[in-house]
């Protein structure tokens, strides 16, 4: 039957001739029984021959097809069906599927099929069509970009103090679904399902490196002048790098090399810098504030700080004893999880505060203390700077002067009123010049420049200071 419906015009006509033949050779056996036979033969021969030849394949439709397909065959391809996919449900037709009617299977099912032949048929998946692949694929693409769900990424809120977890997506499996279009088009489903495929996200709750932020081990909050804004620029792109960075226990972490270097193509800017003792504008201003805060929220969660540096002069921003300076890519302030738990970074800058959270599960230790005992003072030197712009015999204050100091920094760790831990630093810090700029022009027109506004760290008020968390 197969080799027949591909030749219609070769294997079936044969047969109708050899049956016509054999027929007349019955009618003339009264004439000549030889004759009869040798018709027979020749048919028989003749039919071997058609059944042997193999017609060239040829993507070429019959003529006839068209013609041939009834009308309930071309309806159904416009016919409406429910397609269900991860995220919804679509109505297409058929035909916009890629179904269409197969010419090679009109002969099996015969060229006249009706609604109730149609009906017949579906039931055994045998309604005669074919699927375009081509045509299904783009189809399949256009709902992909409706209706596939993306995965949602865990992450951690370190503002709420919680980690959200990760939601996988979903999406429509191209291929897989091919054959089910097919499949359910030959049965004349009223509705079908595509085949779906799971899509994870890029980040897992497990694979964030951390389980537990609910627990604030340590902080540290330092303020700075909301008017000085490429400062407090140079501020927040530092404290980008560093908010939300996880520890693992035991891991040392490193300010320079998760900050990197600070330069004009990284983006910092032109902003108050202290450079061989003094106050002066340089490039990326401002990081400091940012290692100092960073070092006493790491301070009071107990953390390790293998490496510090203290400033050549106190900052104004903290306590004297308490600030951590860096400067790419030599001076660097270096930090370790001493616990056996993942902590995380916790880093907001915001309204003139730099706020520093260490996070995650509740510390071993009731209270952390901070104390300085300052050992000796040294008196802080003058200068005097001409300025032949300046009015001769008048003066202007440049930069204030700051004494050194020699101090013992100490961190002592308590489990109820009981001092369990003690650790300590030496800090030195030398005296901070005194500039004092004269003028020294004698023309009366000579006017005084604008007074700057003079800032410095305060003096201590005594030998000792605590403070704790």
């Amino acid at each position: 039957m197969k080799e027949m419906a591909e030749t219609p015009t070769g294997t079936r006509v044969g047969t109708q001739r050899g049956a016509v033949l054999i027929g007349l050779a019955g009618g003339m056996l009264v004439v000549s029984g030889g004759l009869a036979a040798s018709y027979y033969v020749v048919a028989t021969r003749s039919e071997a021959r058609a059944a042997t030849i193999t017609p060239a394949p040829s993507n070429e439709k019959p003529a006839s097809v068209s013609k041939d397909i009834s009308p309930a065959l071309r309806a159904f391809t416009a016919r409406s069906v429910d397609v269900k996919t991860v995220g919804g449900v679509a109505k297409l037709t058929w035909g916009e599927l890629g179904i269409e009617v197969d010419p090679s299977e009109i002969g099996r099912a015969g060229s006249a099929v009706s609604e109730s032949d149609l009906a017949s048929l579906a039931k055994q998946g045998s309604i005669p069509v074919k699927l375009d692949r081509d045509k299904a694929v783009k189809a399949l693409i256009a709902l992909k970009a409706r209706y596939d769900k993306s995965p949602t990424d865990a992450f951690l809120d370190l503002e709420e103090r919680v980690i959200q977890p990760d939601n996988p997506g979903a999406g429509i499996d191209v291929w897989g679904s091919l054959p089910r279009i097919e499949t359910f088009a030959r049965q004349g489903a009223a509705s079908f399902e595509l085949a779906g495929v799971p899509v994870p996200a890029s980040v897992t709750k497990e694979t964030l490196g951390i389980d537990d932020v609910s627990q604030v081990m340590g902080h540290y909050v330092t303020k700075f002048p909301v008017t000085e804004r490429d400062r407090n620029f140079n501020l927040k792109l530092a404290a980008s790098k560093i908010n939300g960075t996880v520890l693992k226990p035991h891991d040392e972490w490193s300010f320079n090399g998760n900050v990197g270097e600070r330069s004009e193509k990284e983006g910092y800017k032109i902003a108050h810098v202290i450079t061989a003792g003094e106050m002066v504008d340089g490039l990326a201003g401002g990081t400091c504030q940012i290692s100092t805060t960073l070092f006493g929220a790491a301070f009071f969660a107990g953390l390790e700080i293998p490496k510090t540096t203290n400033h050549s002069r106190p900052s104004v921003y903290t306590p004297l004893g308490f600030d951590a300076t860096v400067v790419w890519p030599d001076t660097d302030l270096v930090l370790k999880n001493p616990y056996e738990f993942p902590v995380v970074l916790h880093y907001r800058v915001a309204n003139g505060e730099a706020v520093v959270e260490i996070l995650g599960k509740k510390r071993p230790w009731d209270r952390v203390e901070f104390a300085r005992e300052i050992e000796e003072e040294t008196p802080y030197p003058t200068e005097e700077r001409l300025d032949e712009e300046m009015p001769e015999g008048q003066t202007m204050l440049d930069q204030a002067g700051f004494n050194g100091y020699k101090m013992k920094r100490y961190r002592r760790f308590y489990t109820g009123k009981k001092m369990v831990k003690e650790q300590k630093w030496t800090v030195n810090y030398k005296p901070v010049t005194e500039y004092i700029r004269r003028g020294t022009n004698k023309d009366p027109s000579a006017v005084m420049p604008p007074v700057k506004e003079v800032h410095g760290p305060k003096v201590p008020s005594s030998e000792k200071f605590t403070m704790s968390q």
